[in-house]
């Protein structure tokens, strides 16, 4: 019985270590007065370990820093993104593609102000 109990504590282990992923929590959406557009308020947290795809979006993304982490972009080039930080990804362009690494999870505030109808984030292939 002691056997199935330690295999069953380590299987929860396992699983909850594993259970840590990007968590988006939309907090707003709203329509832009006079525009066919979203405007979209949502927390994103991107545990170390975790990536975020390059994507683009069918309209603007502002992006505030929360709680910064340090990010690794292909080649393994790592870059601090610190808390305070803000950027503007455009219309269809290409960002993200980076790993967090480190002990500190990224958290940021994103707006996007979006196409109605369509999705808010196309993941590149």
């Amino acid at each position: 019985m002691k056997k199935l109990v330690s295999l069953f504590l380590f299987a929860a282990m396992i699983s909850s270590a594993h259970a840590q992923s990007t968590v988006r929590t939309e907090l707003k959406r709203a329509d832009l007065t006079g525009k066919d557009m979203d405007v979209i308020v949502t927390v994103v947290e991107v545990p170390p370990g975790d990536t975020l795809a390059r994507h683009i979006h069918p309209g603007e993304e502002a992006v505030y820093v929360i709680e910064g982490a340090t990010l690794e972009i292909p080649g393994g080039t790592q870059i601090p993104f610190p808390t305070g930080a803000a950027t503007i990804n455009a219309r269809d362009v290409p960002h993200a593609g980076f790993k967090v690494v480190g002990d500190k999870t990224l958290k940021m505030l994103t707006v996007h102000i979006v196409d109605k109808g369509k999705p808010v984030t196309e993941w590149m292939k």
